[in-house]
């Protein structure tokens, strides 16, 4: 009975349509603020990512500067230092010296002194 008294009422069923009109709006605008809110949180942490990747990408950078000081040092020193056949000359050059087969000045001299007595 109540039904057909809206559906004979039409200022009444402006009112009910008018009151369903407000509660969507109500709650689209309930839902839009809601999602304002989370696009806000959303932007703050990527805001707060993205300056941790920045500070991250400057520090790695400095690492990568580092890292190629060190590999130009090590290159220079390593230019700087004899080579393995270098190395293998040297050893044949002492080898054929002999330096412990050397008489000392004082060795050639008591030599001297003594074939000098024999002679005489």
């Amino acid at each position: 009975m109540d039904q057909e008294n809206y559906s004979e009422n039409p200022q009444i069923d402006v009112w009910v349509k008018l009151r369903d009109i407000e509660e969507r709006q109500r709650l689209l605008r309930d839902r839009l603020l809601l999602v304002g809110k989370n696009m806000i949180e959303a932007k703050e942490e990527t805001e707060k990512n993205l300056g941790k990747l920045k500070r991250d990408v400057v520090e790695i950078k400095e690492d990568i500067l580092k890292l190629k000081d060190i590999l130009s040092t090590l290159s220079e020193e390593l230019s700087n230092s004899a080579k393995k056949s270098e190395i293998m000359i040297l050893e044949r050059q002492l080898g054929m010296f002999s330096p412990l087969e050397l008489a000392r000045i004082q060795d050639v001299e008591k030599i001297i002194d003594e074939k000098l007595k024999k002679k005489n």
